[in-house]
């Protein structure tokens, strides 16, 4: 549940604040017959979404096999890396959202511009969460990741109206900081997963198997071992082909950030 709530409180939050940039925007301009096309776009995305995730989680179901561990282990792969895209472009972004909103809104001329604004937006964010939330269901307990991603939502809405009638002015930037160390680490699980569900499928050599066997301390069938594989990717017993992928991804991620932080020099 825990990893489909942060899921989507991250994701629908991002939507919600476009969402409610565009509201505050043409408020402003004084044009409130805009505010349909800026929820209708919203539904649309949303509806859309839902859809596109229906079709995600059909396909899912459809395969058995060898074919359903191939279509976890890629699900799993693309869900990590569009994540890992999404936490550089909202550590170099962030800051800007705002404005690019406000620039695009006050560059539009009617309602259907407003509209693709607000679906495009949606559109994208629920996407993401589609395929995150399948590749979560996954790695841990498919049972509980819908009612988690609702409350994530709910909540996400929830602050998004806060940060409407705050006037713009609640900082949410520790929100990001926090939740983008823990969608690394989530990401570095999947990728784990999915190596994992590649040996299984003798695609990739495991190495040593296992590297070590932490069932005795903390098995994955406890709470703490299930909470842990359902957001990190914890495995009791993992090989060391995963242990690899699991560090190489983070530190590696964790490199690039920090060299993305480091002020350019002038020679």
């Amino acid at each position: 549940m825990l990893s489909g709530f942060m899921l989507a409180f991250r994701e629908g939050l991002e939507a919600a604040l476009i969402i409610s940039i565009v509201l505050s925007v043409v408020i402003k301009i004084d044009r409130r017959d805009l505010t349909v096309s800026v929820w209708l776009g919203a539904l649309a995305g949303v509806v859309t979404s839902l859809l596109i995730g229906f079709g995600f989680f059909r396909a899912g179901l459809e395969l058995e096999g060898a074919s359903e561990e191939l279509f976890e282990a890629f699900t799993m792969l693309l869900a990590a890396g569009i994540l890992t895209w999404m936490i550089f472009w909202m550590q170099n972004q962030a800051g800007n959202l705002k404005s690019e909103v406000e620039n695009k809104v006050n560059q539009s001329n009617g309602r259907t511009q407003i509209f693709f604004i607000s679906f495009l937006a949606v559109l994208r964010e629920g996407v993401e969460l589609a395929l995150f939330l399948l590749a979560a269901g996954f790695a841990g307990s498919s049972r509980s990741i819908l009612p988690g991603a609702l409350l994530g939502l709910a909540a996400a809405v929830l602050l998004g109206f806060i940060w409407l009638r705050s006037s713009g002015k609640l900082s949410l930037k520790r929100f990001f900081q926090v939740t983008n160390i823990l969608l690394l680490l989530f990401a570095a699980g999947l990728v784990a997963l999915g190596v994992h569900a590649l040996i299984e499928l003798h695609w990739l050599p495991a190495v040593v198997d296992p590297l070590y066997d932490l069932s005795f301390l903390l098995p994955e069938t406890s709470v703490p071992g299930t909470l842990l594989s359902a957001l990190f990717g914890y495995r009791s017993s993992p090989t060391l082909l995963e242990v690899v992928a699991f560090w190489g991804y983070l530190v590696s991620v964790l490199l690039i950030q920090a060299k993305n932080k480091t002020p350019a020099t002038n020679d």
